[in-house]
């Protein structure tokens, strides 16, 4: 029976992605082989709500993950940027929120501009609303605290901040910071004394993914923090991915996060009516 479900599953998930790509080119044939890839397979399930969410990556890279949901799910109404983020977790609960931060964005936009920037930033911070319940503090990242340097780099991070605190935000943000700055107090009192954010940051906002990736890895292997992810946000529905070197309990914590974020969603739709949630 299982297999028979399957199946026909997977006949209904070709009809919807031929119907989907067929004014683009998209031949029957093409969509029979493309489904044949289980992550496109469970991608269409989800557009076709047979699904609710996805977990996925143990085994394929983030863009093997990620390539089908930005092209089938894609993104929210109104959202320009889907980024992906890290839920970390220290045993050093003197830092950040009990130890809790997020860490963004570490999976996705190689080289994000100052609209990409604060597009990631505002995502997180409703991320780390939904999934941990407390006051964001956002800091913006550098080499460089409160102009102790100059740089590219540096004009941009202050673009950023100069871009947030000009919009209609509910949330402490502040930068460029160096991370001993924003998450340690007795740096921070010396480095931005007059700062609301820097030795109270619990989220982290990094310039680019090569130092985001860098930094939730050096985190998570040197500092023996737990690291959930990367999870997406700013998609119409979750899909989320693993690091290839997760063990189980990365698994249940991305499961668990992934159904936070489906509920999230039917409260959204209440108009909907209740089912069980299929991961």
């Amino acid at each position: 029976t299982r297999c028979r479900e399957v199946s026909w599953a997977r006949r209904m998930c070709i009809r919807d992605r031929y119907e989907l790509r067929k004014q683009k080119g998209m031949t029957i044939n093409q969509a029979t082989e493309l489904v044949k890839d289980y992550i496109y397979f469970a991608t269409m399930m989800i557009k076709c709500n047979d699904a609710d969410g996805m977990v996925c990556g143990a085994v394929h890279s983030t863009s093997d993950t990620l390539r089908p949901a930005l092209q089938i799910i894609k993104s929210k109404e109104g959202i320009d940027t889907v980024s992906a983020f890290f839920l970390m977790e220290s045993k050093h609960k003197e830092f950040g929120e009990n130890g809790v931060f997020i860490f963004a964005d570490c999976g996705l936009n190689p080289t994000p501009d100052v609209t990409q920037l604060c597009d990631i930033t505002i995502g997180s911070v409703n991320s780390f609303r939904k999934l941990v319940n407390a006051s964001p503090k956002v800091a913006l990242l550098s080499y460089s605290t409160k102009g102790s340097a100059k740089g590219e780099n540096i004009d941009k991070t202050l673009a950023v901040l100069n871009k947030l605190q000009s919009m209609n935000i509910d949330f402490d943000v502040d930068g460029e910071l160096q991370l001993d700055a924003a998450i340690v107090e007795e740096v921070a009192k010396l480095k931005a004394p007059n700062s609301k954010v820097a030795g109270k940051a619990n989220i982290l906002i990094f310039p680019d993914l090569e130092a985001g990736n860098i930094g939730y890895k050096i985190a998570q292997r040197f500092g023996d923090m737990l690291a959930l992810g990367p999870i997406t946000q700013g998609l119409n529905k979750p899909v989320n991915d693993l690091s290839r070197g997760c063990n189980v309990d990365d698994i249940v914590g991305a499961v668990a996060i992934t159904c936070v974020q489906v509920e999230d969603l039917s409260l959204i739709h209440i108009s909907e009516p209740t089912r069980p949630l299929y991961i």
